[in-house]
């Protein structure tokens, strides 16, 4: 349970490492940081596909300098969390459901017993689709102030996002294949690949710090998906899309998403965002999908629109004051 902490991406001062473990038994890799003086309350950090906490060192630290206890962990399946396969390379999952069984774990067990009120999140791709889906199974309840969504998949760029595509790994999956790579897969994390051809980042000094992390610390990293983790994408992006009960959500959501997007349907991100009452939607024109491993210009761009949409205990008092 461990943090991996290198010179080129060191671990914020203070971290406190937190053994997690689901209502299904499954134990998870967790931690949580405290920033200098009283807190303006808590950022939840919800992963994508194939990431870990370590990754996010960088932005955990900035959030720390904004005040904020911060916590995260690693989903079922990666990072040193639990995995679920021998082959500790295949990123799976055996049901949609079981990314809130994971949400459900952190939030009981984590941030309600450490973490202060107001409560925030910043979440990931597949982690902002699964928050979303867990708030909609809780009937809307409001246990976040407001949530920032990065790049959500609410559905998947180009083939991967298509009917065949869906019909496919449903097929896969009926006939027991479900343990296997999606056809062309390999045990090769994302940042293993060539920086000319990833779809990732623009940003070749966090895609190579990314990549010297994975080299440092291989157990951390992931492959391609099983189809069964695409089976389970697929039932997860269909609830959102078909189901009138998202629309019961009432927290304050922006989302941002990726001009230069590759991975997930930016236009469904928008779509998605128009249902919802309380949600907006920014689309930074040249990032590609990881905004916060991207360049600085865009990652500055990012953080105005943070500090213009969360704010903490300490502005909403200020602002009370000023009102009064």
């Amino acid at each position: 349970m461990e943090l991996i902490d290198i010179p080129a991406n060191r671990c914020p001062p203070g971290a406190n490492i937190v053994g997690l473990r689901s209502s299904d038994g499954m134990e998870l890799r967790a931690a949580y940081w405290r920033p200098e003086g009283p807190p303006r309350g808590t950022v939840a950090i919800v992963q994508g596909r194939a990431e870990f906490i370590e990754k996010y060192f960088e932005t955990i630290g900035e959030l720390l300098e904004r005040g904020f206890v911060v916590a995260t962990f690693d989903w079922r399946g990666q990072g040193l969390s639990q995995r679920l396969l021998r082959n500790r390379a295949k990123d799976h999952v055996r049901r949609s459901t079981d990314f809130r069984r994971d949400l459900d774990a952190f939030i009981r067990r984590l941030l309600t017993p450490d973490c202060p009120k107001p409560w925030f999140a910043l979440a990931h791709s597949m982690g902002a689709a699964a928050l979303i889906d867990y708030c909609v199974a809780h009937d809307g309840d409001e246990l976040f102030e407001r949530i920032v969504a990065l790049a959500p998949m609410i559905d998947l760029h180009g083939f991967p996002g298509s009917a065949t595509a869906r019909r496919l790994a449903a097929g896969f999956h009926a006939l027991g294949l479900a343990r296997l790579f999606v056809p062309g897969g390999r045990n090769r994390p994302p940042y293993h690949k060539p920086f000319a051809h990833n779809v990732l980042t623009g940003d070749p000094r966090r895609f190579a710090r990314a990549a010297g992390i994975l080299n440092l610390a291989p157990a951390l990293g992931v492959g391609d998906p099983t189809i069964g983790w695409v089976h389970a994408a697929y039932h997860l992006m269909r609830r959102l899309t078909s189901q009138r009960e998202v629309e019961r959500i009432h927290t304050p959501i922006l989302f941002v998403a990726a001009g230069d997007e590759r991975l997930v349907s930016t236009p469904a991100i928008e779509r998605f965002s128009v249902r919802l009452k309380t949600a907006s939607c920014l689309v930074l024109r040249d990032a590609r999908h990881e905004i916060l491993m991207e360049r600085a210009e865009i990652r500055s761009e990012f953080w105005a629109a943070f500090d213009a949409f969360i704010p903490g205990q300490r502005i909403l008092h200020e602002a009370a004051q000023a009102a009064s």
